[in-house]
């Protein structure tokens, strides 16, 4: 099994000071803009910086793309290297969402060829809080690094215009958006309800447990028994912007199953198109 991508509260808080540690707060909230921000304002974990999704983990997205495009390679280097964070480092990121925002930073650099560790705090700052380790107000200070140039790893997004000929060639599409959203019955942030036809859903909640990972053998049974005998390379993982779907593919990590993609303009890229095919209800 690979290396495991998640680190526990007690662990972390051990190595907390290290050289070459870094830790990211990714806290947000998709219908409060400023609340992740906010909640990172009344107390952190000692040194971590603050990372914005649709600042730093994204960028403003053209007509045509969903609502969280992948951020310009060299502006996220460049955002990298402004938290100190060299290509070598050990980044940890964590937020309060079962990993649904952590895993998107963990994914990002990943897909940049980042040559240090990434990890995601399992549990998230609920865990460290529930563990009584210490909490910083103070926003920290530290000196910024020029990170190496990346080289992205284009193999593992996958473009709208390529959903239909992958499903045809067998790869399996899998939205994690909750049920109600996948069916249509219910659509909060998005103006157009339902899933793309041929996609399966598996919600990101179904690979955690009060926000913490459920063990590896047990994700990698699930998993293998959703990809139905596929290769993990034939996942393509969607949610509604291209960033919990990142939580799919951390815990298939987790579950050693590494090598799904990402359709990192989602649902919300689906729909700018009306002519693009809409289904709802559950999977036949």
């Amino acid at each position: 099994m690979a290396t495991n991508p998640l680190i526990d509260a007690a662990t972390l808080h051990t190595r907390l000071g290290q050289p070459g540690l870094i830790v990211v707060d990714c806290r947000s909230n998709l219908l409060e803009p400023g609340a992740g921000r906010a909640a990172y304002e009344r107390g952190h974990i000692p040194g971590a910086r603050y990372a914005d999704l649709d600042r730093d983990l994204a960028r403003p997205p053209a007509p045509s793309e969903g609502r969280h495009p992948l951020p310009d390679v060299a502006t996220f280097a460049a955002t990298l290297g402004n938290w100190g964070i060299g290509s070598d480092d050990t980044v940890v990121a964590y937020d309060d969402a079962n990993g649904a925002i952590a895993a998107r930073l963990w994914w990002l650099l990943g897909w940049i060829g980042h040559r240090g560790t990434a990890l995601v705090l399992d549990g998230g700052f609920p865990a460290w809080q529930a563990a009584r380790l210490p909490i910083e107000t103070a926003l920290p200070a530290w000196q910024p690094k020029a990170y190496a140039l990346p080289r992205t790893t284009a193999a593992g997004v996958v473009d709208t215009n390529d959903i239909p000929a992958r499903q045809r060639a067998g790869d399996l599409v899998v939205d994690v958006r909750a049920a109600v959203r996948y069916r249509g019955e219910q659509e909060p942030i998005d103006p157009v309800a339902g899933h793309v036809p041929g996609a399966r859903n598996w919600p990101f909640s179904n690979n955690s447990v009060a926000g913490v990972f459920r063990p590896p053998a047990d994700l990698q049974g699930e998993l293998l028994q959703l990809l139905d005998g596929r290769e993990p390379r034939q996942l393509v993982a969607m949610c509604g912007s291209g960033v919990t779907a990142c939580q799919l593919l951390l815990a298939m990590s987790v579950a050693g199953l590494d090598g799904g993609k990402l359709y990192a303009g989602s649902w919300s890229e689906w729909i700018r198109d009306s002519k693009r095919p809409i289904a709802k209800g559950a999977t036949p």
